[in-house]
């Protein structure tokens, strides 16, 4: 008998995984996780039935949430994390000799557990000794920050939920307070292409163009995820994405990558003429 694993995209689609076997299901305080074994896929994270990561993708999205604001903030050195506890943008960071501080905010101490056991090549940074880990809520964590952070990524579920407070405008202003004069925000965006997904992409992007001075969308092909196709804010007090990216420095770097490049960098912030003109019908005029 086959066993495949199906998240529903949309009542009407959904996206089928065949199954080896099941290595790890509990419910915690918040939320159901499981990790499954695939052909396909390699091992499969999923919270509350929701695809969060493969071992075959995973380097997608963490590349382009991490190095993204790191190839423009050339100083960034003191870093806050929210969410991201299979720790695959923590071991990024990691990889950058001058950040000297990561603290990660992840509400669900299970969801660290479980990759530690079962996701090593995420997980294995998280003993490294700039990272603090902190089992709480993230709002409550980030109102108490005042100009404390130079990046903060935000890597959290989609807005529906356990993660629905990481997406209101009092959640981005608390994340504006934080940062330092120079500060940079990314979170993840989601989708774009189905109707549920678009609403909530522009919500939030409306809230954060409000919030920061300089903010943009930038995209990545994930097949994993809904349509194959996400999108990462990039929100900044200072920074351009794209003016302000030193490409040359950030290769010297020497910092092996298999989804990031600066010339993917820079096209990647170039969006179809639907998204764009989906952006600017919440964008209030400058």
């Amino acid at each position: 008998m086959e066993f495949w694993f199906s998240e529903f995209h949309t009542p009407d689609v959904k996206h089928s995984i065949r199954v080896n076997k099941q290595l790890y299901s509990k419910q915690s305080d918040y939320q159901r996780i499981d990790i499954f074994e695939t052909p396909e896929f390699g091992r499969v994270l999923t919270l509350d039935g929701n695809v969060m990561l493969t071992e075959r993708d995973e380097f997608i999205y963490d590349e382009m949430i991490v190095h993204v604001p790191m190839a423009v903030h050339k100083e960034a050195k003191d870093i806050l994390v929210i969410g991201a506890g299979d720790g695959g943008v923590v071991r990024e960071l990691t990889r950058y000799d001058r950040v000297e501080r990561i603290d990660l905010v992840e509400m669900d101490p299970q969801v660290v557990e479980a990759c530690r056991a079962y996701l090593p090549g995420n997980a294995c940074r998280m003993d490294d000794r700039r990272v603090h880990i902190y089992f709480e809520n993230a709002l409550k964590y980030i109102r108490r920050c005042e100009e404390e952070y130079d990046l903060i990524i935000v890597d959290s579920s989609d807005p529906f939920g356990p993660s629905e407070g990481l997406f209101t405008r009092e959640f981005y202003g608390s994340c504006f307070n934080a940062l330092k004069e120079d500060g940079i925000m990314v979170n993840q965006q989601g989708s774009p292409f189905y109707t549920e997904d678009a609403s909530a992409m522009q919500r939030s992007h409306k809230r954060i163009a409000s919030t920061f001075p300089v903010s943009r969308v930038y995209q990545a092909h994930i097949p994993t995820f809904a349509a194959g196709y996400w999108l990462f804010g990039f929100a900044s007090k200072k920074y351009h994405p794209i003016d302000d990216l030193d490409a040359d420095a950030w290769k010297t770097l020497n910092l092996r990558t298999r989804y990031y490049t600066t010339r993917l960098h820079v096209g990647a912030f170039y969006l179809p003429a639907f998204l764009e003109e989906m952006l600017r019908e919440v964008e209030e005029p400058k």
